[in-house]
């Protein structure tokens, strides 16, 4: 599924801000507008919905340290449109495909259907989906994923979500015990407005060898790991079969299957773009690939297998899609500043555009035949947070999804109702935990 306006312009807009308004690294983190991805004045690196949530003055006691004057960066290798068509990962022709291809998406796929996971963006509001999971696996109700997708934050968690329940600890870790200083360094590169070195030092430590052999294992079983990015080149969404990857194993798979979590969430303009190495007609080059975000919340299929006029059938027996993100309108009184407005403009933009996402998956499933379910948010969360990456904050929110998930009915039948409108009673609402 594709859209323009995404969270991630809002996470950018907040670090944007902080690299181009705020000198300080402390400044940085106390400042909600500087927060996360995109925010305003009572936002964080969280996400839209943050402002509603309470916000305290003190700074994180970590903050992070600001970066140095960007280097002149080297000119990239020409290639043409032909070459981006053709071109592939040296040695591994299946690690990827194009998003908008049904053939190749098709041929990707378990023989056998099954449970679907769908992990949104979110940036530090994966807190949310980690605590969740963790909180399925308590219950005794989380089934094997047949086949599990992410998009940025979503896919960062992903290959933890994929491997099983065995990896719940880690998953906790990753959003409960790190701070800003773990994500990015405030300054520019050149290429954005703050550095991901440290967050990419951080997957390096988090996906470990063992658990590339678990993901290869997964795949072998006919089970499927797929993460997007967006190949800002061709402007077009691309789905790595993260499975395919760690099964051709060794040191240039562990350094691929890396380099595409970090090219998931780079947000564009916040953070940098990764380049990717490839071959095309003889020439090699790199491609320039950014946060999956900016295709889509989260991904389903094809979007043309999506579209109200598609009489695709998804081969699936459930589908699970856990949303990041807040989709309550956020009242602020906005500043006259520039990131303020672009961030409340934007921040209210991703807010319809993932609504309309859900919509749209919620008419593919019962087109399908497919069980519809989606975990958002509870309304009443109003944890305060204190900057971007908060470790309280990320904390209270995965105690949230943790006791959302051990409920009885963690997942919602149907989409959220839009405000003012109460849920719709559907004949299988009592269901809504028993399709886990």
């Amino acid at each position: 599924m594709t859209s323009t306006p995404r969270w991630y312009v809002y996470t950018a807009t907040a670090l944007l801000a902080a690299a181009l308004l705020v000198p300080s690294a402390v400044r940085f983190a106390a400042a909600p507008a500087a927060a996360q991805s995109v925010s305003g004045p009572a936002t964080t690196a969280a996400g839209p919905h943050r402002n509603t949530r309470g916000r305290a003055g003190n700074a994180p006691t970590k903050p992070p340290v600001v970066a140095a004057q960007p280097r002149q960066l080297p000119p990239r290798i020409p290639f043409t449109a032909a070459d981006a068509a053709a071109a592939a990962i040296p040695g591994m022709p299946d690690a990827r495909f194009w998003a908008a291809s049904e053939t190749d998406f098709n041929n990707a796929l378990p023989a056998q259907p099954g449970p679907w996971l769908l992990l949104s963006s979110g940036g530090e509001d994966g807190a949310f989906g980690a605590g969740l999971l963790n909180g399925l696996s308590e219950s005794g109700h989380r089934p094997d994923y047949t086949v599990v997708t992410g998009v940025s934050t979503g896919a960062l968690m992903a290959p933890f979500a994929f491997a099983g329940p065995r990896y719940d600890g880690a998953l906790r870790d990753a959003y409960t015990k790190i701070t800003a200083a773990d994500i990015f360094e405030a300054g520019g590169t050149g290429e954005s407005f703050a550095d991901s070195w440290p967050l990419k030092d951080l997957i390096a430590k988090q996906i470990t060898p063992a658990l590339l052999a678990d993901v290869a294992a997964a795949q072998r079983s006919g089970r499927r790991l797929f993460v997007i990015t967006t190949d800002l080149d061709a402007q077009r969404s691309v789905v790595w079969n993260m499975g395919a990857i760690a099964v051709h194993g060794g040191d240039a798979a562990l350094n691929l299957f890396r380099t595409v979590l970090l090219a998931s969430s780079a947000i564009p303009g916040g953070f940098p773009p990764v380049l990717i190495d490839v071959e095309a007609n003889g020439k090699h080059f790199a491609e320039m690939h950014v946060d999956g975000g900016v295709g889509g919340q989260f991904f389903v299929a094809p979007a043309a297998l999506m579209a109200s006029t598609s009489d695709y059938r998804l081969p699936a027996t459930q589908l699970y899609v856990v949303v990041n993100s807040g989709l309550e309108p956020d009242f602020q009184v906005v500043e006259r500043s520039t990131p303020a407005i672009l961030a409340q403009a934007v921040g209210a933009a991703v807010k319809v555009d993932t609504r309309l996402m859900l919509d749209r998956t919620y008419v593919a499933a019962k087109r399908s035949g497919v069980d519809f379910n989606v975990a958002t948010i509870p309304m009443g969360f109003r944890a305060p947070s204190r900057g971007p990456f908060d470790p309280e904050y990320m904390g209270a929110l995965f105690q949230a999804g943790y006791e959302l998930g051990k409920s009885a009915t963690p997942f919602s039948n149907e989409p959220p109702p839009y405000p003012g409108r109460p849920a719709l009673q559907s004949p299988d609402t009592d269901k809504a935990g028993a399709n886990r």
